[in-house]
């Protein structure tokens, strides 16, 4: 059964790559670290908000994830939980296998709390607590993980507990991992706790406060380091899914059964830092685009409301261009009134796209009318000739007849 469900999910993958990754330039990083044993089992390189793929190597490869799962857990209960609800910590969650920060059965912990015991401690107790809090039981949210994972791009991945311990229907790729952190990383209360190198967690009915370091030491030997989640089990080796900020690009690394992995993210991002920028490819506010309405001699100002930016190699910015397609307006143009579109292309692949909006309003005046009306009434093969204007013709032109 679980083979099947994996073989299933690498082809839907494997066929969606056809369509969004065709014709992306990577770069294959061969560091150090590979060179003396540190390949992993499989790796990427995302830049957040554009989610391209910078590097991959054996992206789609289905393996194991261990505690890197949490990285799921934490988006789904942040997104869902009120963060200052009390949660009463259930026996059956205490005295979880591995990692753990010792949660005793009946304390009271906030969700937030519990959220810091996960992701910086990696306590599988806290993911087994906010499981049940969130759902009622481990099954029942890990069918909520795998309807959400499918919405955040994760293909080929099946979850079957919050916290990544050993289980034969539990498995992910590094492409599917890094597309669930891409958007964990973008809610602004994940990032804080996922960043945050220390925190006390006041006594809630265990008898102490709990003082928690984050297990990531990216965060404390790499430039730019903003998070995300180690792991480790034996099936699943060393892995680690990192993040980093430099010069405004964001990029989410992940390298799955890695015996280096520090070493190895730490060169992959050095590699795609070096290689990319986050380029301002549109600026919305410098474009204005004056397009002729049906009326001779009127116009309208058009203009996109957002701007684009992309990571993009020196040499691939010469290859990007600008396409804008536009209708003829029919007067009178309301502001805000659609006006065509802007397509922006690297060689012959859309980036990206968005609707020009008239930022006007342009009104048909008497004159207008009165042309038009002669334009329609009065023009015969080519020959104008004079005629009385009724108020029936006027109204026939959109306005109402005057006396």
């Amino acid at each position: 059964m679980g083979m099947n469900r994996r073989k299933t999910a690498v082809f839907f993958a494997a066929l969606a790559l056809v369509f969004v990754f065709t014709g992306v330039r990577m770069i294959t990083v061969h560091t150090k670290a590979y060179a003396e044993g540190g390949a992993s089992g499989g790796e990427v390189v995302l830049e957040l908000h554009s989610r391209r793929v910078l590097h991959a190597m054996e992206a789609d490869q289905v393996m194991p994830m261990a505690s890197t799962t949490k990285i799921l857990t934490a988006i789904i209960i942040i997104e869902d939980c009120p963060l200052e609800d009390l949660v009463t910590v259930p026996k059956s969650c205490t005295g979880t296998e591995g990692s753990s920060i010792y949660l005793v059965a009946g304390e009271k912990i906030t969700v937030k709390n519990l959220l810091y015991g996960l992701m910086l401690r990696s306590g599988n107790d806290c993911a087994e607590t906010l499981a049940v809090y969130h759902s009622g039981s481990i099954e029942k949210f890990a069918a909520c993980m795998n309807a959400r994972a499918v919405g955040m791009g994760a293909v080929a991945s099946h979850f079957a507990n919050p916290h990544g311990l050993p289980d034969d229907e539990h498995y992910t790729t590094a492409r599917d991992l890094a597309m669930i952190a891409c958007h964990a990383m973008e809610n602004e209360v994940f990032r804080e706790i996922v960043s945050c190198q220390s925190v006390v967690i006041p006594d809630g009915g265990c008898g102490y406060a709990r003082t928690l370091v984050n297990k990531n030491k990216m965060l404390y030997q790499y430039e730019g380091a903003n998070g995300i989640k180690t792991g480790y089990t034996k099936a699943a080796g060393r892995c680690l899914v990192s993040a980093a900020e430099r010069n405004g690009m964001q990029l989410i690394c992940v390298v799955l059964d890695c015996p280096m992995m520090y070493e190895r993210s730490g060169e992959l991002l050095d590699a795609v830092f070096a290689a990319f920028a986050y380029q301002c490819i549109y600026k919305a506010e410098e474009h204005r685009y004056t397009v002729a309405t049906d009326v001779p001699g009127k116009s309208c100002t058009g203009a996109c409301m957002r701007d684009f930016y992309f990571p993009l190699t020196k040499e691939e910015m010469a290859e990007v261009r600008l396409e804008k397609c536009f209708v003829e307006p029919h007067l009178p143009v309301k502001e805000g009134e659609e006006l065509g579109i802007l397509r922006i292309y690297l060689k012959n692949q859309l980036l990206f796209s968005q609707k020009i909006y008239s930022i006007n309003s342009v009104k048909k005046s008497w004159a207008d009318i009165l042309a038009e009306i002669a334009r329609k009434y009065c023009r015969i093969e080519g020959t104008c000739v004079s005629i009385n204007i009724s108020p029936n013709a006027a109204s026939e032109a959109g306005a109402p007849a005057t006396g």
